[in-house]
C-alpha cells in the first residue's frame, strides 16, 4: 500500500475499505508498532464488542472465552490486583490494574492489556525482553487508537 501513496495506518479507518484490507493493515500496524521493538513476544488487537481477534502476531491464538476473561479483569481492578490473571496456562501476578490498563507477570514473563473505546490490545514479553519497552509500545498504540476514536 505504501507504493500507492496511502498511509497504511489511516486506511483501515476509512469507510468502504474491505475487511481483508483492514485486517492486513491492522496486521502491519501490529508489526510496525510492537513486534519491531523486539520487546513484544506475541500480540493481538481484539474487537471488544464480540471478542473477535482482528489481528495477531504469528502463532498467537486467542479464543473468545479467553478474551472475555481478559476483558472481565477490567470490571473490578482491585480484585484483579489481588487475584491476578490466569492466562496461557499460567497464573500471572498483577502489578497494575485500572480501568484502562492491566500489567501482570509470571516469573520473568509478562502480559500487558490495554483497553480503548472499542479494542483490547494484548501483548506478552519474555525474560529476554524489557517489560518497560513492551508497556510503552502497547500504550502508544492504544493512544493512537484512542485518538482515532477506536
Amino acid at each position: 500500500m505504501a507504493g500507492l501513496g496511502l498511509d497504511h495506518v489511516d486506511v483501515k479507518f476509512q469507510p468502504g475499505i474491505p475487511d481483508s484490507i483492514k485486517m492486513s493493515q491492522l496486521q502491519n500496524l501490529l508489526h510496525d508498532a510492537l513486534i519491531v521493538t523486539e520487546h513484544v513476544q506475541q500480540c493481538a488487537i481484539v474487537r471488544r464488542k464480540d471478542c473477535l481477534v482482528r489481528a495477531a502476531s504469528v502463532g498467537f491464538n486467542l479464543y473468545q472465552d479467553q478474551v472475555q476473561m481478559l476483558l472481565d479483569a477490567f470490571k473490578n481492578p482491585p480484585q484483579t490486583r489481588e487475584e491476578g490473571i490466569y492466562f496461557d496456562d499460567r497464573q500471572y501476578k498483577c502489578v497494575r490494574a485500572d480501568k484502562n490498563s492491566i500489567y501482570a507477570k509470571c516469573g520473568k514473563r509478562g502480559l500487558v492489556l490495554v483497553k480503548t473505546l472499542s479494542l483490547l490490545l494484548v501483548a506478552t514479553y519474555t525474560e529476554s525482553m524489557f517489560p518497560s519497552v513492551c508497556v510503552e509500545a502497547v500504550e502508544k498504540l492504544a493512544d493512537y487508537f484512542k485518538e482515532k476514536g477506536k
